[in-house]
């Protein structure tokens, strides 16, 4: 498969797994970029040193690109930076913030640059930025999400029409038909977090995964919108937060009950009744828990599949 994405990442297929905190470690990034696709690093829950040694490894697990994630509010992401150009990392994902402060720094050290918006503005700032390819995240992506809640069909095809860079489409996409339906919107890419955060590679606990395989339509919500916006799992902690907003709770009370490192725990250490359950909407689709490799092949097989029978009828 050949197109704009494709020949950016130097890349068998335009699938990319999402940079997740607490799942995307150099296990799932390297199976991803083995199996033809784009894997990342996901470097918002890794300290400097933790994100070296999974740069490291990857390295040593695959010869093909992968890239990595950083959520440019990261408190130490000066020190990340550093480990990228020391490592000759070849692909960065910036999210959650604005691109112009790295953007030509990365570039001047030959790093494709990719920012992760949630909005038609902000696609188009970080194209004046000089980034190299946009990911068009819809709300219906899990962990953190953008509080316009656009969906990922209504948000593609202005930031495809009105860019001139390539568009890589997120948020409930974890089939191939899914996928095809993206293209058809104008996306070159697609970037896949749920599905990925369900499979064997990946550094998540086995209780979330399992939560995830066994969760239905309606189970995921978006909240802690004036405060960090957040897609999880329903459950005990989510029942407290829900009270709390009902009532009017200040934000200085919600950042209270949110706590600290409440997605490690729900997601790295599995304790499903206090930890933030991240995932998205598509996890009511997700029923089994595969490896990394399989995903990709399924994808692109259903993918092909959904797009023959379109041509010929």
């Amino acid at each position: 498969m050949k197109n704009r994405i494709c020949e950016l990442f130097d890349i068998q297929y335009p699938i990319i797994s999402g940079g997740m905190v607490w799942c995307s470690g150099w296990k799932l990034a390297s199976a991803v970029s083995n199996a033809g696709g784009l894997g990342l690093i996901g470097a918002g829950s890794m300290h400097p040193e933790t994100f070296l040694e999974h740069v490291q490894q990857c390295k040593k697990a695959t010869d093909k690109p992968y890239g990595v994630n950083i959520p440019l509010f990261y408190p130490e992401v000066d020190k990340l930076m550093e480990i990228i150009i020391d490592e000759k990392v070849p692909i960065v994902f910036t999210s959650a913030g604005s691109p112009k402060k790295y953007t030509a720094f990365l570039k001047s050290h030959g790093i494709k640059v990719v920012q992760v918006v949630s909005s038609l503005k902000f696609a188009l700032k970080s194209q004046d930025a000089g980034v190299d390819a946009i990911v068009a995240e819809g709300f219906e992506a899990g962990g953190h999400n953008g509080k316009e809640e656009t969906t990922t069909l209504c948000l593609i095809p202005p930031i495809a029409e009105q860019l001139d860079i390539p568009v890589i489409a997120a948020g409930g996409i974890g089939s191939g038909k899914a996928m095809l339906a993206c293209f058809a919107l104008g996306s070159e890419g697609v970037q896949v977090g749920s599905r990925f955060a369900i499979t064997k590679e990946s550094s998540a606990h086995d209780n979330f995964k399992n939560k995830v395989v066994e969760a239905g339509e309606g189970d995921t919500v978006l909240t802690l919108k004036d405060l960090t916006a957040v897609r999880l799992i329903k459950n005990k902690f989510y029942e407290r937060v829900a009270e709390a907003e009902a009532r009017g709770a200040s934000k200085d009370e919600l950042v209270e009950i949110l706590g600290k490192r409440r997605s490690k725990k729900g997601i790295f250490e599995g304790d499903l009744d206090e930890g933030e359950i991240e995932i998205g909407q598509v996890s009511s689709q997700i029923d089994s828990i595969k490896s990394a490799g399989e995903v990709v092949s399924e994808m692109m097989e259903e993918f092909n599949t959904a797009k023959n029978q379109l041509i010929n009828g």
